[in-house]
């Protein structure tokens, strides 16, 4: 099992900074300390809590067969979270999060169709009877859709889970996880609503070092989990069913102090 952040790490990591108290959403009151200097304090002890039932249950979902997408289009968690999530083995989405990826998935699934051709035509050298001026069009669209869906161009099929690494900038994708009934995993910030996600996890979601450790850890637990599956589907010859948990339970409704 992915070995869980220390109290001491996660302050190295200033997992416990949320943001202004002006700010603040009240259905975050349960996973916060208290406020200094104007700024809300997260209670890491919360954070090491709800994290733990994110971890294990992302590792759950992958040791099935599951899938987990990662989503984070800030600027600072963008390069983290593709690396992570190819280390992992699942899909990613870093530069715009595509209207109906989720709803709408048939849409997403004839743009992979029309990216991997372009993609093999450009590499078997297929371009090259196009006129100079077709050719860059073709490059521009493969520039274009490696942009969109790059890091989803193995996703043939809906996940059964998504991790969000900021609910308040990736709000469409929260929106269509919910729509369609998919297990929501996210960084709850002290702005954001928690009871809008399944698996919470109160942290920073906007220092490098607080992103670095939350992603890493989601990142670990889904590729122990995916390790599991690969190898029990070794033995058993391939003769596993893909598939998590697919049932969403409802979310607990928190009650505000």
């Amino acid at each position: 099992m992915t070995k869980l952040p220390t109290l001491v790490e996660m302050l190295e990591a200033g997992v416990h900074f949320g943001h202004r108290t002006a700010k603040w959403h009240p259905k975050m009151k349960k996973y916060l300390f208290g406020s200094r200097q104007g700024v809300h304090i997260i209670n890491i002890e919360e954070t090491h809590k709800k994290l733990e039932e994110a971890l294990t249950f992302c590792k759950q979902i992958t040791s099935r067969g599951g899938l987990v997408l990662f989503v984070g289009t800030k600027k600072q968690a963008a390069p983290i979270i593709e690396k992570t999530a190819s280390d992992a083995g699942m899909p990613y989405i870093t530069k715009r999060w595509l209207g109906g990826t989720l709803t709408n998935f048939a849409v997403i699934v004839r743009l992979l169709k029309r990216f991997k051709d372009l993609k093999r035509k450009h590499e078997k050298g297929e371009l090259g009877k196009y006129t100079k001026l077709e050719q860059q069009k073709f490059s521009e669209q493969i520039k274009s859709l490696e942009d969109k869906v790059g890091g989803i161009q193995e996703m043939t099929r809906i996940p059964e889970a998504i991790f969000i690494q900021d609910i308040h900038k990736d709000k469409t994708a929260l929106a269509e996880a919910a729509r369609r009934g998919i297990k929501i995993v996210a960084i709850c910030d002290s702005n954001t609503n928690p009871e809008k996600v399944d698996y919470p996890i109160p942290a920073n979601d906007d220092a490098v070092k607080s992103i670095e450790l939350m992603v890493g850890l989601v990142a670990s637990a889904c590729k122990e989990g995916k390790q599991e599956w690969d190898a029990n589907r070794s033995r058993l010859g391939g003769a596993l069913i893909q598939g998590g948990p697919k049932d969403r339970k409802p979310v607990r409704k928190i009650e505000s102090r």
